[in-house]
């Protein structure tokens, strides 16, 4: 049977990246977003607000790029892995877990002025772009409405 971890979320940054080297000199940014949602009670018909706080972990040079153009309140679409934690508390010597993302690419969402300082994004959602690789998007390029030439729909 096959195997599939994969995560996709859209949320507002809850603080500010930490930016961290390993000894070997891998950077590694830890933030954590607010992903919200709202439903309709079925008790009592009301709407209800919910929000998921989730940690996120970007590593090597996506990590650089996160510290550098991300702050708190930024909008910000990740996709990423689950990676599940266990270790024994120094202090108490119980043992304790947790659950976190770890990133493998993203999108800056929003316009400059969106959700904090620093640059990214083109604008809105739908102006976002993928950076590859975590490289920034390119502020450059012209955006195109021309739909992709016949070869590169995939299907």
């Amino acid at each position: 049977m096959a195997n599939l971890n994969k995560v996709f979320l859209i949320g507002n940054l809850t603080r500010d990246p930490e930016l961290r080297y390993t000894p070997g000199g891998t950077a590694i940014a830890s933030f954590g977003i607010a992903v919200n949602r709202e439903y309709t009670s079925k008790a009592k018909g009301e709407r209800v607000k919910d929000t998921c706080f989730v940690d996120v972990d970007a590593w090597g040079k996506t990590a650089e790029v996160i510290n550098q153009y991300m702050s708190k309140g930024r909008p910000i679409f990740i996709e990423g892995r689950l990676n599940f934690r266990q270790w024994e508390d120094k202090q108490t010597g119980q043992k304790r877990s947790k659950l976190n993302v770890v990133l493998e690419s993203f999108q800056f969402l929003g316009g400059r002025g969106e959700g904090g300082s620093g640059s990214g994004g083109r604008g809105g959602e739908a102006g976002a772009r993928r950076a590859p690789a975590g490289e920034p998007p390119a502020d450059d390029e012209p955006p195109t409405d021309e739909p992709p030439p016949d070869d590169d729909i995939p299907f």
